[in-house]
């Protein structure tokens, strides 16, 4: 049943076009609404129509978008996450319906001006709601019916709208295809993990609902019931069980994209491990995608994720059978930091199948021995891990090599590996087998985590700032039990150790409250999962960026025309096959010079998918290094080796790698546009190959192309070279100096560039004296000086160290309660930040992780935390202090 008002609106589209003058504006009374319409030249504009319906006896407040005339079409229901409304999924359904799409969004019961009570889902309330709202597109003439009241319609939404998008397509056999976004498959498990109360995550979700008073009347009853007694009984773990999609796990068989998010304490990547084996194993087409934010907070990567749902759609809906729904498996990966905001820059890694939480396994050999730790009376202090609910993802942390963890003494036992020989990439759930005994026959309430140790053993990092809880129960203990840690993906690196602990309490769990002493002994290795099958993922790239490529054959060829008489090439090395480039002991003296070295014992590794920049001040033996790694020159000792073969003049391994050094040479009475294709030619490819195109929308020159070179200017030089070096696909990318002559926002553009290009799986060296720019570009660097490697590692690394501390918050810090931070023990000062939303503070002897905790504790909204010294300072630091 329908009110009588309806209400119409012309909404401009989101995407770009241009617009004509507006030439009417018409406004219509129809049957107590109105609709207005503007006049344009672009995309098909979006209508939006709001109504009240009763589909399933309670007053559901919707919307409805449609664009592009009474053409059939599919359609797609939005549902919105916990606590929201309809509203807040608009922008996404205005975009789908640009895109062809019939949308309608709602307020789920007990949300926006929907009436009702809250019933989490209950496949007689709010899933009943669904199938009654697609009852009602089935009458919509626009919509595409695969037979008599079936719409062909598929379900997407993130949180509470994910998990009813998967309960409705176990009720009802019409829905075609969902795309649910970090969402539960059991809200039992998710609420009561291994019978641990997940507290403050339960106390968020009934305020968040609007108080105890908003839900259904034995749900309220059942969290006052529990929360009371820390421990979820029977009847809860029922309740919530029967409400969740694992209920109708065999029912479930349409085409499911599932979207995952790696921070986020609420709903862990677990979840939708289950619901992938569940629905594969109905025979439906899955694919799941570790997206870097979360519940915890993060980078929800909005635009890709609505992206990739659109594609999925566009396949299971549209039937568009060619079009690239992505990778079976991907995972978002960081590398770096972007010193502008202090976010982590992301990669993405992908694999054709989906590996699962224990691909791959690795042991690691942990200390042996017997830890005795207490659980204290009333289990505070409790330890800290993530803090639902605090805003700006604290769980990022671990993303920028900060440690917000805190496990108080005596009230947690470890075990920690040697110092790991090589890195080590973890995706997935690690194991321990281990033996618990608890005080007195009691249940042993434990909590589990990895930590990430740095060389010095100073710095500890939680990834995800996940841990995962036990309830261990008298027959259980005093024998081997293997405990699933939490999944992630995390990179250990080489000199790390892994440093496995067990506490007795965690913020954000229930802990008996009556004190007891708990054994745990390690019975074995910790085995880690690799996931050996996933790599950098090609497919995350946008479409100019396949312009990036190399001038590889042709400097190849060059070199067999100019260089001198070669000695005997050593054998491939098979053990660096996969390593794009390894120098060890590189010496190279001045020329006529006996003791005078412009390179000195010089040795570095660098591994695929990282941007390496090259550092140094005028002099350093930078370009000689690059000049000696393109075959260019021949060093007086050492090695350099680029996938495991030797580097000599004219080494068919050149054919791999890319380079722009030192400028380039162009015809000057020929076009930029002729220049680039007469290169191209000479190098024998198909012209297909080159992606000419591309390279010079990067390169941005417009109009000049079509100009005799004579007439460009030095930086317009500057980016023709730049499109020069990048035609092809090398493996290996060299740079030196790429920015000058740009301005810039080709300078970002080019920083985004070489980004995307090593996100690929492949490598890029760069060389450059823009030291913010290689900060915000740089996932590694090589600092020289005087022939001589000064530092080498992570740009988080080597910027790091220091006292200065950027604070970032959500909003405006007042002066008291700067004043209260500057007052910390430990904190010598603490300023604000110009526009007011941070602090500046100055460690003195308070570390990292403990300032977090204690502006937690003040209710600072801390939005990120990181290093304040800029890559300038830790440079200048190192050059001064280098080897003469």
């Amino acid at each position: 049943m329908e009110t009588p008002t309806v209400r119409w609106r012309r909404l401009l589209p989101r995407t770009p076009g241009r617009w004509a003058a507006a030439v009417a504006v018409l406004a219509v009374l129809v049957g107590g609404g109105t609709w207005t319409a503007v006049a344009d030249d672009g995309p098909p504009a979006v209508q939006r129509e709001d109504r009240m319906l009763r589909p399933g006896g309670v007053e559901i407040d919707t919307s409805y978008f449609t664009a592009g005339g009474s053409g059939k079409r599919p359609a797609v229901l939005i549902g919105h996450g916990f606590g929201g409304s309809k509203n807040d999924v608009r922008a996404q359904a205005e975009k789908l319906a640009a895109d062809g799409y019939a949308v309608l969004t709602w307020s789920a019961r007990g949300f926006g001006k929907s009436g009702g009570a809250i019933s989490l889902n209950d496949p007689d309330g709010e899933v009943k709601d669904v199938s009654g709202l697609i009852d009602w597109l089935a009458k919509r003439p626009e919509v595409e019916l695969d037979k008599k009241g079936d719409p062909r319609v598929g379900l997407t939404g993130a949180s509470y709208g994910g998990a009813v998008s998967l309960l409705a397509a176990g009720h009802d056999q019409r829905v075609d295809a969902i795309a649910p976004v970090i969402t539960y498959w059991n809200l039992a498990d998710a609420l009561f993990p291994d019978g641990v109360f997940k507290k403050l995550w339960a106390g968020i979700f009934i305020t968040t609902g609007g108080g105890c008073e908003k839900f259904e009347k034995q749900l309220c009853e059942m969290y006052e019931r529990v929360a009371v007694s820390g421990k979820p009984d029977a009847a809860a773990t029922k309740l919530l069980a029967e409400r969740s999609p694992s209920a109708v796990a065999d029912r479930i068989k349409a085409p499911s994209l599932l979207l995952q998010g790696q921070s986020d304490s609420l709903f862990p990547l677990g979840q939708a491990d289950a619901m992938q084996k569940a629905i594969s194993a109905n025979g439906a087409p899955v694919s799941v995608d570790w997206i870097s934010g979360g519940h915890d907070g993060g980078d929800n990567e909005t635009p890709r994720v609505e992206g990739r749902v659109g594609a999925w759609f566009d396949r299971y809906l549209k039937e568009e059978t060619g079009t690239d729904t992505g990778p079976a498996f991907r995972v978002t990966r960081t590398g770096g930091i972007d010193s502008t905001d202090g976010a982590a820059l992301k990669r993405g890694a992908s694999s054709d199948t989906y590996p699962g939480l224990r691909s791959g396994g690795r042991e690691i050999a942990l200390g042996e021995g017997t830890k005795t730790f207490r659980n204290p009376a009333g289990s505070a202090p409790p330890a800290i891990s993530a803090v639902p609910g605090v805003g700006g993802g604290l769980s990022q942390l671990s993303s920028l090599g900060v440690g917000l963890s805190l496990d108080f003494p005596g009230q947690f036992g470890r075990f920690e590996s040697a110092p790991l020989a090589t890195s080590v990439h973890v995706t997935g759930t690690p194991t321990a087998r281990v033996t618990v005994k608890a005080t007195e026959g009691r249940d042993a309430v434990l909590f589990g985590k990895v930590y990430d140790v740095s060389p010095d053993g100073r710095q500890q990092v939680l990834p995800s700032q996940l841990v995962a809880p036990y309830r261990i129960t008298p027959d259980q203990q005093g024998k081997p039990i293997e405990l699933a840690l939490p999944a992630v993906d995390h990179e250990f690196d080489a000199g790390h150790r892994m440093r496995l602990v067990f506490s007795a309490t965690d913020l954000g769990y229930a802990s008996p409250a009556e004190p007891a002493t708990y054994t745990v002994t390690a019975d074995g290795p910790l085995t880690v999962p690799t996931a050996p099958a996933v790599t950098t993922a090609a497919a995350a790239l946008p479409w100019w960026t396949w312009g990036l490529p190399a001038a590889a054959l042709v400097i190849a060829a060059a070199l067999l025309l100019t260089a001198r008489r070669r000695t005997a090439t050593p054998a491939p090395d098979p053990e660096l096959t996969d390593v794009p480039l390894q120098i060890t002991g590189l010496s190279k003296k001045y020329a006529k010079s006996v003791d005078r070295y412009a390179v000195r014992e010089l040795s570095f590794r660098v591994e695929k998918g990282q941007v390496l920049g090259l550092l140094g001040p005028n002099g350093a033996g930078k370009t000689t290094t690059l000049r000696m790694l393109m075959g260019l020159i021949t060093p007086d000792e050492g090695e350099i080796r680029v996938f495991g073969q030797a580097i000599r003049p004219g080494a068919p391994v050149l054919s791999r790698v890319g380079a722009f050094v030192e400028g380039a040479g162009f015809l000057p009475h020929l076009s930029g546009r002729a220049n680039l294709d007469l290169y191209w030619q000479a190098t024998g490819r198909p012209a297909e190959d080159a992606y000419i195109d591309e390279a010079l929308e990067i390169a941005g020159l417009g109009d000049a192309l079509a100009r005799a070179v004579r007439t460009y200017s030095q930086g317009m030089r500057q980016r023709l070279a730049i499109a020069q070096a990048m035609l092809g696909m090398p493996d290996l990318l060299i740079l030196d100096e790429p920015t000058n002559g740009l301005d810039p926002p080709q300078i970002r553009e080019m920083r985004d560039v070489m980004i995307r290009y090593a996100a690929g799986g492949r490598t890029v060296i760069v060389s450059s004296h823009l030291l913010s720019e290689v900060e915000q570009s740089c996932t590694h660097l090589v600092v020289m000086d005087r022939g001589r490697l000064v530092q080498a590692g992570p740009v988080a690394e080597i910027t790091g160290s220091g006292d200065m501390i950027l604070v970032t918050t959500a909003e405006e810090v007042s002066e008291p309660l700067a004043e209260k931070v500057a007052s910390l023990p430990g904190i010598g000062s603490a300023v604000r930040l110009d526009d007011g939303r941070g602090l500046l503070v100055r460690l003195d002897g308070a570390t990292t992780s403990r300032l977090v905790a204690d502006l937690v504790r003040l209710d600072v909204p801390v939005t990120g935390v990181g290093p304040h010294r800029r890559l300038e300072d830790a440079f200048l630091t190192l050059i001064s202090g280098g080897a003469s």
